[in-house]
């Protein structure tokens, strides 16, 4: 038998060596055509989810009022909690120093909008008790931290801060959330429009992008391991902003540490910028650069930075 040359061996296999080729291509195509569509949805979805919303003419006009604002965390309390947080003599030390505020309000147990912070009233009033299991009536006579200072209505507030701008943060209310809302936003349209609401809770947020959407509004969050109390599959949805697509907020307040990429993404996406709770032994020229409004405390920095 004729040996077969080399040459004629590689002629042979050519022809079959494509066919093996071309087969390999297809096998891979069919597989890259499937993963490229599951990461653009996926792109797509997290985009999506975690957008900021469009303001309104009213919301435009509000926020300016907070571009370049420092705005006292709970009024211009002291470290040596002569001055508590959250009191009446708090506010008028913030209204004094031309500063805007932040504040906390939730319902009592008879449906009266306070400003107190915890949902308890441990810490501040020295009671083993919730805010929302007693009447205004006897929340009204407490004391906050043993100065002769009372838990104000959000009314006797307003009273004191007349023209600040406001940053009105509303407490996770369970299923009276829409009844807080509803209280919140009668008392509030009363007072004018220099005020915005924000809340760690997306459903509240999201309330008033559906009730009241002329209303500048902000998502409260902070890193997911970070999150007392809450179990970490929903700490991660919130502290990514996952809900935005619930409220399409209009500023993200986030937590002064480092930020996820979700969270980046949306900043890219130019919500306003709001950074919380700045202290004196943070960077502050660093928050001031890369953000348009910041809640601060124990310390007095100038109204404006911006």
């Amino acid at each position: 038998m004729q040996a077969i040359r080399p040459e004629k061996i590689a002629k042979i296999n050519k022809p079959c060596y494509i066919v093996l080729n071309n087969k390999r291509k297809v096998t891979i195509m069919a597989w890259i055509f499937p993963l490229v569509g599951l990461v653009v949805l996926l792109t797509a979805t997290l985009f999506f989810c975690v957008a900021p919303g469009k303001m309104s003419p009213e919301a435009k006009q509000t926020a300016k009022l907070f571009y370049g604002l420092n705005c006292a965390h709970r009024g211009l309390h002291t470290k040596d909690k002569k001055t508590p947080e959250n009191s009446i003599s708090a506010f008028k030390a913030a209204r004094a120093g031309t500063y805007g505020v932040e504040l906390d309000v939730q319902l009592s147990k008879d449906g009266q909008v306070v400003v107190f912070h915890d949902d308890d009233l441990k810490r501040i009033c020295g009671i083993d008790a919730r805010v929302n299991s007693k009447s205004w009536e006897e929340l009204s006579k407490l004391r906050l931290l043993d100065t002769n200072e009372t838990i104000p209505l959000l009314t006797d507030v307003l009273q004191v801060l007349d023209d600040t701008p406001l940053i009105v943060e509303l407490k996770p209310a369970g299923p009276n959330n829409s009844r807080l809302c509803e209280e919140t936003l009668k008392i509030m349209r009363e007072h004018g429009q220099n005020w915005c609401i924000e809340s760690f809770d997306p459903r509240i947020v999201g309330w008033f992008h559906k009730n009241a959407p002329e209303v500048l509004r902000g998502q409260l969050s902070r890193p997911p391991k970070n999150m007392e109390g809450i179990k970490y599959p929903t700490a991660v949805v919130l502290g990514n902003l996952l809900t935005n697509f619930m409220a399409r907020p209009h500023f993200i307040a986030y937590e002064n540490s480092r930020r996820p990429l979700l969270v980046k993404l949306c900043r890219a996406m130019k919500p306003i910028k709001v950074i919380w709770t700045v202290v004196p032994e943070h960077d502050i020229e660093k928050c001031e650069r890369e953000n348009d409004t910041i809640i601060f405390e124990l310390y007095k920095p100038e109204p404006g930075f911006k």
